[in-house]
């Protein structure tokens, strides 16, 4: 029996779902990039009487940077009017966001679920008539926190 060789997973080949907005399309979830997938640990730095070598630093809690989406414009989609009732109206109405790694036969390798998601700020790429590409726009989603399904 031969020994299977582990390859690691390419980053390009990914999928965003969006859980909870109502007549959301296909379409609507396909991204070019998705970046803030991390979370580190806070620490608090105390000082001890007596001791004035170093600080003694303790764990607090995790932290999360916000979840950062782009694609390609889009102008009519239901993620823009959740986007837009959330900035413009202050209706928030948090959502699950799955961002799932694929393999070359589409299959799940890994999914990150990032919970009670909410759009903190939209914007467009500049426009320039001097380039020919692509108008992109850019989300920037703020969560609690994510788990590894």
């Amino acid at each position: 029996m031969a020994a299977s060789v582990y390859y690691p997973p390419v980053g390009f080949y990914f999928r965003v779902e969006f859980q909870g907005i109502p007549g959301l399309q296909r379409q609507d979830a396909f991204f070019q990039e998705v970046t803030g997938l991390s979370r580190e640990l806070e620490s608090e730095s105390v000082k001890s009487g007596g001791e004035n070598r170093f600080t003694f630093k303790l764990p607090t809690r995790a932290q999360y940077p916000n979840l950062v989406l782009k694609r390609g414009l889009f102008t009519n989609s239901s993620i823009i009017r959740w986007v837009n009732d959330a900035i413009l109206h202050l209706d928030i109405k948090p959502v699950t966001v799955l961002v799932t790694l694929l393999n070359d036969k589409h299959e799940p390798l890994q999914t990150y679920q990032c919970v009670n998601a909410w759009p903190q700020k939209w914007s467009v790429a500049d426009l320039n008539a001097q380039e020919s590409r692509i108008v992109v726009e850019t989300m920037e989603l703020v969560y609690q926190y994510f788990t590894i399904l």
